[in-house]
């Protein structure tokens, strides 16, 4: 599994505009904040969203810890998405949120 730290991923953005990054934490978890321009999308519903995914794109996975952020990057990799892991999820994250 690829991952990344939340620092490597603030300069990611910061190089790339077009960084797609799913917060897979429930929606009263992203209430409290989620990374700018993330898209929401529950772990549990992860399976049944696939289709809003697109496959050709890289993706960062981000959730609370890293852990569900984990399952999400290991189910998308199965199923052929490049996506990566935030370890650390939002608890190491220090840039800015919406």
């Amino acid at each position: 599994m690829k991952r990344m730290t939340a620092q490597e991923v603030q300069e990611y953005i910061k190089n790339n505009k077009d960084v797609s990054i799913i917060d897979v934490r429930e929606t009263e978890e992203v209430k409290a904040g989620k990374i700018p321009g993330a898209v929401n999308i529950p772990l549990g519903l992860i399976e049944f969203r696939m289709h809003d995914i697109e496959k050709s794109q890289e993706h960062i996975m981000v959730c609370r810890s890293g852990s569900r952020s984990g399952m999400a990057t290991n189910f998308l990799e199965n199923h052929g998405y490049n996506a990566i892991n935030m370890d650390g999820g939002m608890m190491d994250w220090d840039g800015p949120t919406e």
